[in-house]
């Protein structure tokens, strides 16, 4: 990839004639957009018979965009199967958790396990990147579309018989995997491995050990066909490849984009929802550390189907979106859709042009945001993103556990951007890193919501908090072993022992009348909780009169090495509960001594980036209220080439500056 930011759509020049195609790449040059990605859904054009492949017309294409200065993220199919793969053959297609197999049509309806489609998707994809890797222009590639957004796990007989190769695989014989699962509870003992059973229909629910795992297997086997796809390419083409993915998807993405060059998401996030928005730029800049992550999908105005739409983007609110992805690391920010789409299921959702040809009401925020691109792409471009002294731990594995043991329906995406908005509202910069990532350089770390943590996670941990960190583990962490069972030695296992703490009891809180108190405040508890008696620990919260376990500690502290390691074993809610963690995590900052912060008011972000004599903050305001922030020293604004004083920097609705401070 060249040095540029992109700013890019979606097109589908196969449902176009020419002189539509024509147009659209003229109005492309005028409207800014100098990236299309194309090619993901169209298996039927290239492939309209089977073993009949001709990639002519889109070779056209992507001259005509190279010519126009437009370059292309080229797309693999396989998302959408012909007809001729899959009339007639139900074998080959995707059977849900009812047990119903999937007909024709709509998306991700063939099995991606099946062995003939494997093959099928092999071989286009091959003719692909034989064809369409040599072409000037071709700057990336993009393996699929959303693996696993609208199915989950697949359970045919092709992945039925998997599902148990894996399972022998991974426990070598039959009486260990009994023993991890406990099968002698309601005589669920098997003496085969292909007595072992797929979660389909059942009278209750299945064994927790069973359901998760089988979610483990659905993630690692996607994630190998990825790894397929892109070792092909890679035989034709030294382009990037990435894969267009999200937190919502039942994948894992930290395997999924093991193999792959670069990290790319798409999000529907609506304005209102600033931390939905923000958690997946501060995510998935540390997938692929070092390289920038794209936006490749976000809609100009509002996504829509035929059964549902959301709420507008306010005027504005677009271009403070792509000045943060920008600022906090993103190369590329590209639209659904260029041409809304005159037939199938998306027809009313938001796009650039209307399919008519006509701008859209999200049109002049396309536009706004081009010309903010233009704007701060000197300073983006020489200048990283600044790593931030604060991790939040995201993990997709503790995501199949919630979707096992999710209690009162809960969600892990919900519990994970709240606890993220706290943080994001302290000003406090942050990272939300894979469960596997290096946590050199950090600070102050937060564990919440990782119902199991293995022993690689605890070093690594435990290496943070010995050198003068600190680790806040909970709430609802820790009470589940590898195999989704319960520890027999402690409720949490070895992190009593690290916290020096005894939990007396786990049980939920909700309307229990439980309350806690700390830093000086008193706040309702809520979710699955765990209370301490501190044994080596210090009491910080503790429990009040009236609940079922008063006087017992919900958080707790210890000193470890030069560190210290905290247990909250409660989540405070409402109000005061917002207030209560605002205080903790603003404590154990200081105490920390997290420097890479700011004071700035709630609703603007502050994105800290570094180039080789000089730091820049991009501070944007995303909630359309204004903000302000506090600057530390004088800087100069490189857009409006005017020096800019110390202390309280103003901003308006949607408004951004770019501050550069010298060293």
């Amino acid at each position: 990839m060249g040095k540029k930011l992109y700013h890019g759509a979606a097109w589908y020049p196969e449902l176009w004639e020419e002189d539509v195609l024509r147009q659209d790449i003229a109005l492309m040059q005028q409207t800014g957009i100098n990236v299309v990605r194309i090619g993901e859904f169209a298996w039927s054009n290239m492939e309209p018979q089977e073993g009949h492949i001709d990639l002519s017309f889109f070779v056209k294409v992507i001259g005509w965009l190279s010519e126009a200065g437009i370059d292309t993220v080229m797309c693999t199919p396989t998302p959408t199967p012909p007809i001729w793969f899959t009339h007639g053959h139900p074998e080959r297609m995707y059977v849900n958790e009812q047990l119903q197999v999937m007909g024709h049509g709509s998306r991700q309806h063939a099995c991606t396990n099946h062995p003939y489609f494997r093959e099928k998707a092999a071989i286009i994809t091959e003719h692909i990147a034989q064809a369409i890797g040599p072409l000037p222009g071709v700057i990336g590639w993009q393996l699929d579309n959303e693996f696993k957004a609208h199915v989950a796990e697949c359970l045919c007989e092709t992945c039925r018989s998997q599902w148990q190769q894996w399972l022998e695989e991974r426990y070598g014989t039959i009486e260990q995997l009994n023993d991890a699962w406990g099968t002698q509870i309601w005589s669920e003992y098997y003496h085969s491995f292909d007595q072992v059973p797929q979660p389909g229909p059942a009278p209750f629910l299945h064994n927790s050990s069973l359901k998760t795992n089988y979610q483990l297997f659905s993630m690692e086997k996607i994630a190998q066909f990825a790894d397929e796809q892109a070792a092909i390419i890679r035989n034709y083409s030294e382009a990037p490849i990435t894969h267009n993915s999200s937190v919502a998807f039942h994948v894992d993405n930290e395997r999924l984009f093991r193999n792959l060059d670069f990290a790319s998401f798409d999000t529907y996030a609506t304005f209102d929802n600033i931390p939905g928005y923000l958690i997946n730029n501060d995510l998935w800049r540390n997938f692929k550390r070092g390289r920038d992550y794209w936006i490749m999908e976000t809609s100009p105005s509002f996504a829509a189907s035929l059964e549902s739409y959301a709420k507008p983007h306010p005027n504005g609110y677009l271009k403070a979106e792509a000045v943060a992805a920008y600022a906090l690391g993103a190369e590329g920010f590209c639209y659904w859709l260029w041409r809304q789409q005159r037939a199938g299921c998306e027809q009313p959702h938001g796009s650039v042009i209307s399919a008519w040809g006509k701008p859209t009401v999200g049109y002049p925020n396309v536009l706004e945001v081009e010309q903010a691109r233009q704007e701060i792409e000197a300073t983006i471009l020489s200048t990283r993103p600044v790593q931030a002294e604060v991790a939040l731990t995201y993990s997709d594995r503790a995501k199949a556990f919630l979707k096992t043991e999710p209690h009162r329906k809960l969600s892990h995406r919900g519990l994970m951007t709240d606890f993220y908005g706290h943080l994001l509202n302290t000003g406090l910069h942050r990272d939300v890193v894979p469960e596997g990532a290096p946590l050199d350089g950090y600070k102050l770390l937060f564990t919440p919501f990782l119902p199991y943590v293995s022993s690689d996670y605890t070093e690594r941990a435990l290496q943070l908090v010995e050198a003068g960190g600190v680790w806040v583990i909970g709430p609802f962490t820790g009470g589940r072993t590898a195999e989704h069972t319960v520890h027999t030695d402690a409720a949490l296992g070895v992190l009593e022992r690290l916290a020096g703490v005894e939990t007396v009891y786990t049980f939920p809180m909700e309307g229990s009348g439980s309350a806690g108190s700390a830093f000086g405040v008193n706040a309702p508890l809520s979710l699955w909780s765990s209370v301490f008696e501190p044994k080596e620990a210090a009491a910080v919260g503790v429990l009040a009169e009236g609940g079922l376990a008063p006087g017992l500690a919900f958080i707790t502290e210890k000193q470890h090495g030069k560190g210290k390691i905290v247990m909250l074993g409660s989540l405070p809610a409402g109000e005061d509960g917002e207030r209560l963690l605002n205080r903790l995590i603003l404590r154990y900052a200081d105490e920390a001594g997290v420097n890479v912060r700011s004071d700035v008011t709630k609703g603007t972000l502050v994105a800290p980036r570094r180039g080789v004599d000089h730091d820049v903050w991009v501070v944007v305001n995303m909630d359309g209220a204004g903000g302000s922030v506090t600057l530390p020293r004088g800087g100069f604004d490189p857009v409006t080439q005017e020096h800019v004083a110390p202390g309280k920097l103003e901003l308006g609705r949607y408004a951004h500056k770019v501050i550069r401070f010298n060293h």
